[in-house]
């Protein structure tokens, strides 16, 4: 009896759980080679949908962001690596980034799981470094990030900033 009753709760409750791939957001995990190591980015990719979103209300200038959609982006290294100022050891981060209009700031959190922005905390933090901004020609409607020549680049409607990795 009790497996039948266990059964029928599960059964009942089932719908009522979202399903991964019914996020409003599609996660991703991109990976890129740097000096021969593999660094992976694991991150909701969220749509502008009609909406303002560098300097907006999904990416507000002056405020920690979450650098994506759901959880926190999270950056993985398998060796030591030096993001723009900052050295990052061999690990699993966290990064938020404090959108600017001519310039953000990249921070690397040592919680790398935690959702969104509601848990960071600034004392977490093993540092910041400053990211160039660039205007785009023409606007990336889903928020993209990629490893391309050696720099970590976010872009998203009409603004990318990139930070340099070795």
């Amino acid at each position: 009896m009790r497996l039948f009753t266990l059964s029928l709760a599960v059964s009942l409750l089932a719908p009522q759980i979202p399903a991964q791939d019914k996020r409003a957001s599609p996660h991703e995990s991109i990976s890129g080679k740097v000096n021969g190591k593999t660094v992976t980015i694991t991150y909701g990719r969220p749509s502008l949908k009609g909406r303002k979103a560098v300097g907006g209300t999904l990416a507000p200038f002056g405020q920690v962001w979450r650098t994506g959609a759901d959880e926190a982006t999270v950056l993985t290294t398998d060796a030591d690596l030096q993001v723009g100022a900052l050295s990052v050891p061999k690990g699993s981060y966290a990064l938020f980034t404090i959108p600017g209009e001519k310039e953000w700031t990249l921070i690397v959190n040592k919680k790398a799981k935690q959702w969104g922005a509601f848990e960071y905390k600034q004392a977490d933090d093993l540092g910041r470094t400053p990211m160039k901004v660039r205007a785009l020609n023409s606007p990336v409607e889903q928020f993209t990030i990629a490893i391309r020549d050696n720099q970590l680049v976010m872009s998203w409607e009409s603004t990318e900033a990139a930070v340099a990795l070795k």
